[in-house]
């Protein structure tokens, strides 16, 4: 056995002691070894994609955030590993085999239960890459960068049980986020907003300005717009637009995520451009998602369903009030204003567009989790974002301005983190 085999055995077999477990969740099925996809850096960075979104689906939290971090740490520890190469190595060999130790380790810790599939997927990776100086140090450097930023992110507030705390909203009032139906279910996401971000300052760094008030124009516009287009039983709202509804209802985490391998597929830049573009996204989307609850629950906005049907009048005569009224969705736990959906759609065509461009160069297609054997065929980014913002509406589940606001919030807070990528990176 060599020394380049001594340190790939005791990589994926060993145990990572420098942070504790968290969970952790994805959005595909199984886990196995990095696939050959286009050649050289591609195929490394798009075979690890796909290990990681395996591996975090095999081991799921219940919070979209939670799942967030868990590539946030990976990625971000892998590119911090790939950045620079040691004098008098092979660059591509170095790199490729410090993002898969980096992966490999943050995966380890973070989805302990696919240890031997991620043990596998080690292995493999490591066994297309040459033995000697470069490997060596290229291993020595993933696992060095993944345990310390697994040490620093020990306690930042974004396991499940800190993200959605028992949380008891206020009375009943005009205006006031109540728990809405079927199920009133307690707030969710209530904690998110006192986790560490990765780049921002504080939560409320890009903290929104107030929703239209009670009895504005705006506000009658955007509860006259979900009333007639967002309920079950409209007659207004077309089939296609039921269509993009359905589409879009499931977990944005999920939809982006063959957005952002297609935006890999297509780009043509190093293997460290390209690590760095899924460090970042999901750095960004972690720090949006931290911003979002802080402004959500800065505000605590009530939800079309409440304003529409529930027992609070808003005091405005304009207002329809209309007890049988139910949306075309089950409205989600937590505050209107601004929508998260919106916002990791902002966040994701921020990143996207600063680091690729418009779109990826050529048309690419995605499924949805939640309109089975469906597929929508794409060429630029923002089309996701405008649908995205229509689709919140048309299920019901959102005012218009919740929407747009949740795109202008996450696009601050996406650039801003693009802003510091070189302190990120480092």
């Amino acid at each position: 056995m060599t020394a380049t085999d001594r340190t790939r055995t005791s990589i994926s077999r060993g145990a990572v002691t420098a942070a504790a477990p968290v969970e952790a969740a994805g959005a595909a099925v199984g886990v196995s070894a990095p696939a050959a996809a286009h050649g050289g850096a591609a195929a490394a960075v798009l075979g690890w994609f796909d290990a990681t979104n395996a591996a975090v689906t095999a081991a799921p939290a219940t919070a979209q955030v939670t799942n967030s971090r868990t590539w946030a740490i990976a990625w971000l520890a892998a590119a911090r590993a790939v950045r620079r190469v040691p004098h008098g190595v092979n660059a591509k060999h170095y790199r490729e085999a410090a993002l898969a130790a980096a992966v490999h380790r943050a995966l380890s810790a973070l989805a302990p239960t696919q240890q031997s599939a991620l043990d596998a997927a080690l292995d493999a990776a490591l066994d297309e890459v040459p033995d000697g100086r470069a490997k060596r140090k290229g291993v020595a450097a993933g696992v060095d960068r993944a345990d310390d930023l697994l040490a620093d992110r020990i306690g930042d507030g974004l396991d499940p049980a800190s993200v959605s705390p028992p949380w008891t909203p206020p009375a009943a009032a005009p205006g006031v986020w109540q728990p809405t139906p079927p199920a009133f279910a307690p707030a969710a996401q209530a904690g998110t907003r006192f986790a560490v971000p990765f780049a921002l300052d504080s939560a409320d760094q890009f903290r929104l300005d107030p929703p239209p008030a009670l009895g504005t124009p705006q506000y009658r516009a955007d509860l006259d717009e979900v009333y007639a287009y967002g309920g079950l039983g409209s007659t207004a709202r077309t089939q296609a637009q039921t269509d993009t509804a359905q589409f879009w209802l499931g977990s944005s985490f999920v939809l982006y995520n063959p957005v952002l391998r297609a935006a890999l597929e297509h780009h043509d830049g190093s293997l460290r451009d390209q690590v760095e573009l899924v460090a970042l996204f999901h750095v960004a989307s972690v720090d949006t998602q931290i911003a979002t609850s802080d402004s959500k629950y800065a505000y605590l906005w009530w939800r079309p369903v409440t304003a529409i049907a529930g027992a609070v009048e808003d005091g405005d005569p304009a207002t329809v009030q209309d007890p049988s009224w139910t949306p075309l969705h089950t409205t989600p736990s937590h505050p209107d204003y601004p929508s998260g959906h919106n916002t990791y759609s902002g966040s994701a065509e921020e990143v996207l567009t600063q680091l690729v461009g418009d779109g990826p160069g050529a048309a690419f297609t995605i499924p949805s989790p939640s309109a089975p054997g469906v597929t929508r065929t794409y060429t630029e980014w923002h089309p996701l974002t405008t649908e995205n913002t229509d689709a919140r509406v048309w299920s019901g589940i959102h005012s218009r301005s919740a929407d747009l606001a949740g795109v202008e919030l996450s696009r601050n807070v996406a650039a801003y983190v693009l802003g510091r990528a070189d302190e990120l990176l480092a």
